[in-house]
Order: C-alpha cells, then structure tokens, then sequence
C-alpha cells in the first residue's frame, strides 16, 4: 500500500499541507508590511487560503454546522475573526502559526455554537402565552430598561482596559498551560457580547471547555496567573498616582 506522503518544514517536524512554514512566514511579512496593496496581496494569496481550509476542517469535524443556518456564514464569521486577530500573533514567543490560528477558530466556533444553543432554549413567542412561565412573564415586563449611552460607553471603556491588561498578563506566562489558560479567558471576554456569563462557575466551565485543561492543570496556571495579575494591577495603580 501507498504511503500517505506528510509534507514536513525544514526543521523536520509534520505541519498540514495547507497551513505550513510559508503560511507563517506571509503572515509576520502582512504584520511587518506598511503597503496596503502588498498586505491585501498577501493576505488573499497565502493566508485566507490557509484560514479557510483551518475552517471548513474545524467544522466539517466538530460538526459546528449542526445548530447554524448557514455552512457559508459560519465560516465567513469565522474568517473575519481570524483576520481581526493576525496582529496579536507573536512569532517571537516560539508560538507555531498553525496551533495558535486553529486553537483561536476552534474557541470562537466554540463560544459561537453555545451562544447559538442558549438562545435556541430560551426564545420562546411572546405570542404564546400558555408556554410562558411566571419567570418569563416577569423579564419581559422588565426588559424595557435600557442602560443609558454614557453607561454603555463605561462599560465599553473599562472592558477595553481589562483586555488590555489580560495582554500584559499574557506575556507573563511562563508555561504552555498558563498560555493556553489566559489564551482562552482573553478569548472570552473578547466574546463578551456573544455569551452569557450568569456567575463565577460559569465562567470556569468556559474557561476549562476552551482551554483542554484538566481540573488541577487549570487551578495551578490560574494561581499563577493571579500572582503575575496582582503585581500587574499594582504597577498600573501606581502609574495612575
């Protein structure tokens, strides 16, 4: 029988065929690239290519497509995100183009199936009085407050600044687990719009489905992370004085 031949990069080490060194080596040259035309040239010839076969993979396997309308959005929602986040790549850390890319897809299509599954068991139609329940009847009465636009904007502002510092906190890391931990909280509360946080168990669930994790690996790279979080938020209380 025919071997199945593996492309491998030149230190030697399999890498898939459509996501390989080249693949890495166009999306540092789109991060260092000022021209606007050469950054479109690469991004459509070598790295939207590679993203949208890392997409169709991550959903033809994990069968995302099974709570979604549409193949095509899924995917193209997907694609967007990817290319929001070709700049918080860091090449420098070691970090292979190929896992960094598949890990963000997989969370996001992750976050995405959950928020799509949760809205699918609580919409019901208002129309519909004998399926309402006396819960439901009294969040509807109390949906008619909206938060005010300098709120929003606060909210808005000090999200922003919470991702910020999760980013220092993420060159802090110091072993692979404590990487993939805050990869996958940064993940979330990039995603904070999109899912439903109702407590601090919640989160954890989160946080464990998307980082792999077992139990133990995550308290240990979360006791570490809070160390390097405290003396982060300490540099940053006295640079404000």
């Amino acid at each position: 029988m025919r071997k199945k031949r593996i492309r491998r990069t030149p230190e030697g080490t399999p890498t898939k065929h459509y996501f390989h060194a080249g693949t890495q080596a166009a999306i540092v040259s789109y991060q260092q690239e000022t021209d606007k035309s050469a950054k479109e040239k690469l991004y459509n010839e070598e790295i939207q290519p590679a993203f949208n076969k890392l997409i169709e993979n991550l959903i033809n396997i994990h069968k995302f497509t099974s709570l979604h309308d549409s193949f095509d959005d899924l995917r193209n929602d997907c694609m967007t995100f990817l290319f929001e986040t070709i700049g918080k790549f860091d090449a420098s850390r070691g970090t292979n183009a190929f896992s960094y890319f598949n890990v963000v897809a997989k969370n996001w299509l992750i976050i995405r199936t959950k928020q799509k599954n949760q809205k699918m068991k609580r919409n019901v139609s208002m129309d519909d009085y004998e399926s309402l329940s006396a819960a439901d009847n009294k969040k509807i009465e109390e949906y008619d407050i909206i938060p005010s636009q300098e709120h929003q904007l606060e909210n808005r502002v000090q999200a922003l600044a919470i991702i910020q510092m999760l980013h220092e906190l993420r060159s802090s890391a110091k072993t692979e687990n404590e990487l993939i931990c805050i990869n996958s909280i940064i993940t979330i509360f990039e995603n904070i719009d999109n899912i439903d946080l109702l407590n601090k168990s919640s989160l954890m669930m989160y946080i464990r489905e998307l980082s792999g994790l077992s139990p133990k690996q995550l308290t240990t790279s979360i006791q570490s992370l809070k160390r390097n979080y405290k003396k982060i938020k300490l540099d940053l209380f006295f640079d404000d004085i």
